[in-house]
């Protein structure tokens, strides 16, 4: 196949900049969180209200994202991606300006807000400009730079936050030159009519719906890694720095397994892939809740990390491949609303088995659900090829 709309080189640069906004929107205010706390001591319940200013814009983003695809679809996918990249700079370098902790969650929010927009509009950007292979190989591109993002940025904001608690909000930023570059390089691509019977107003396919559940399952497990492995990291008498180093790991393999994820896809299907990357992270999972050093836990950590970026591309090429083009933002909205969703309900899921067997124990029996689940999937995806060659 060949591309559709055959984008030019700097708006797919754009696209491609504008990914590693989303990883780092919420985690480039975590090293800040300490200094943060002590600043608004006085204000009641100030321990619960700085950890939600981490979490709020997570759960803002599942929220927002079904909205975004409706704009997507029926306003366009330029102007909710210059919408959301100008909402995310202002709201985002808000946090260095406010010093009130209620007004700092409502900048969190509309950080959220707009994330959700740039999330959806780049994704249906993509699917919009290809098909077959090339689609498969931007989707797993734009994800190993949104995972390359964590790894430039969140370091940064360690160090900024060294200065300051506020310093890192500046990072945000970066959102106004992406925003620049999207007006001068992006077009509006020009979609197909809808199929007939495909309205805007039909119901979603089963197969569609399990996507969604998929990646809100694969993203709550995965978000145990910073939720999590900072406290089981510590009790090996590691500090701060080494904690940020062994979860940072987990964003390095992601770009390896995102890149690789085009030739996986030649080689193997859709459902062989997402069995391969759920085992990968059951595999990693287990070898964290058994570990004894912190290697072990950076070699499970690794594991994970590339399971994750063999699985977020191809949830996403699944969709796009399902979702007739008239409809194509509210389908892949949907991920991005699992996706986050996941991440903003994993510490408040994991927290009562943390309790009951211990965030080591907790690994352990997350890995081997994950491993089930992985073998039962291959030994019912056998099962239907068999049927089907008789």
């Amino acid at each position: 196949m060949t591309d559709t709309l055959a984008p030019t080189r700097r708006a797919r640069g754009t696209v491609l900049a504008a990914a590693p906004l989303t990883i780092m929107a919420a985690a480039i205010i975590a090293p800040s969180l300490p200094a943060m706390r002590e600043d608004f001591a006085d204000t009641p319940g100030s321990g619960l209200l700085v950890r939600l200013a981490l979490t709020v814009t997570s759960l803002a983003i599942a929220i927002s994202a079904p909205l975004s695809g409706i704009v997507a679809d029926r306003v366009g996918r330029r102007p909710l991606l210059l919408a959301g990249l100008g909402l995310y700079a202002v709201s985002g370098t808000a946090g260095f300006f406010v010093d009130d902790l209620y007004l700092l969650l409502i900048t969190r929010a509309g950080l959220g807000l707009a994330v959700g927009g740039i999330m959806t509009a780049v994704s249906t950007l993509i699917t919009d400009w290809f098909t077959g292979e090339r689609r498969a190989s931007f989707l797993g591109l734009q994800q190993a730079f949104a995972s390359l993002g964590g790894v430039v940025f969140l370091p940064l904001a360690g160090l900024l936050a060294t200065v300051s608690w506020q310093a890192p909000f500046w990072i945000y930023s970066v959102s106004a030159i992406v925003a620049v570059f999207a007006v001068v390089s992006l077009r509006e691509p020009v979609r197909n009519s809808p199929a007939v019977g495909e309205g805007g107003r039909s119901r979603l396919p089963a197969r569609i719906i399990g996507v969604y559940v998929l990646a809100l399952v694969v993203t709550l497990v995965f978000y145990m890694a910073p939720t999590q492995l900072p406290f089981l990291v510590a009790g090996f008498g590691s500090g701060p720095v080494v904690v940020g180093a062994v979860v940072a790991g987990s964003t390095l393999t992601g770009v390896a397994g995102a890149l690789a994820f085009p030739r996986l896809r030649r080689r193997l299907g859709p459902t062989a892939i997402t069995t391969v990357s759920v085992a990968l992270m059951g595999v990693g999972w287990l070898v964290i809740g058994t570990a004894g050093t912190v290697a072990q836990v950076v070699a499970g950590l690794l594991a994970g990390g590339l399971g994750v970026g063999f699985v977020v591309p191809n949830l996403n090429l699944r969709l796009a491949e399902s979702a007739d083009p008239a409809r194509r933002g509210r389908v892949l909205s949907g991920l991005v609303a699992g996706i986050f969703l996941g991440q903003f309900l994993s510490p408040l899921v994991v927290q009562p088995l943390v309790q009951g067997v211990g965030i080591a124990g907790a690994f352990t029996w997350t890995g081997t659900a994950l491993g089930a689940g992985a073998a039962l999937a291959a030994l019912l995806s056998n099962r239907n090829n068999g049927k089907e060659t008789r």
